[in-house]
């Protein structure tokens, strides 16, 4: 009787670089709940980190720091004296 023996097995490119992975079944089921989960877009992301900015207080308290140490400048360039 032969025995056989499962490895990953890497699919590479033209250039032989790797660029995905077969693996067993047992290795699979193993992460198959991480694969199957909905990616967060990048967008849906960073509306996310938005909407939290907002209630943190330390946040909020150094974006006023930075507005405050550039209003001279902004007022400068973007009302120009005449």
């Amino acid at each position: 009787m032969t025995t056989i023996t499962l490895k990953r097995q890497f699919i590479t490119d033209a250039n032989g670089q790797p660029v995905g992975v077969i693996i067993p079944l047992e290795e699979f089921s193993m992460v198959e709940e991480l694969l199957n989960r909905q990616p967060v877009t990048s967008e849906e992301k960073n509306i996310a980190q938005m909407e939290q900015a907002s209630q943190d207080h330390l946040f909020m308290a150094d974006l006023r720091e930075t507005m405050e140490a550039f209003a001279g400048a902004d007022a400068e360039w973007w009302e120009p004296a005449q």
